[in-house]
């Protein structure tokens, strides 16, 4: 999230609909690693600071990708206001990658995402 509150997003390649920044974990890494990993692979940004939000699990996380896959995600959502760096896509993944005010998300969220914007939002 920038200093105006407005959230990143990516418009991935795969599902084409607006996602945040994220990914699996590698071996040995944790889950705060993951998440500065993932922010700097797909946007250029190096997190300074990662504020836990919330861990979410559960029925309502089974997701079935494009090609197949079929997952139940766990996702640990942080929350990071300082960074560094000049936004930079991953041309392999994302289409685009935006920041979008809180109250103008569009609507074509990745569904393993809406539950965290959608609590984030309210949280604010």
């Amino acid at each position: 999230m920038d200093k105006n509150n407005r959230l990143l997003l990516q418009l991935r390649m795969d599902n084409n609909c607006w996602a945040l920044a994220g990914g699996s974990l590698e071996p040995g890494e944790t889950l705060e690693e993951v998440a500065k990993r993932e922010l700097f692979e797909e946007t250029g940004l190096t997190a300074n600071d990662l504020q836990l939000f919330n861990i979410y699990s559960g029925e309502e996380f089974y997701y079935k990708y494009p090609h197949g896959d079929e997952v139940y995600n766990v996702i640990t959502a942080y929350i990071c206001t300082k960074y560094d760096g000049e936004i930079t896509m991953d041309s392999e993944e994302v289409k685009d990658l935006r920041f979008f005010h809180v109250h103008a998300i569009p609507s074509n969220i990745s569904p393993p995402d809406r539950r965290v914007i959608k609590d984030f939002i309210n949280s604010i």
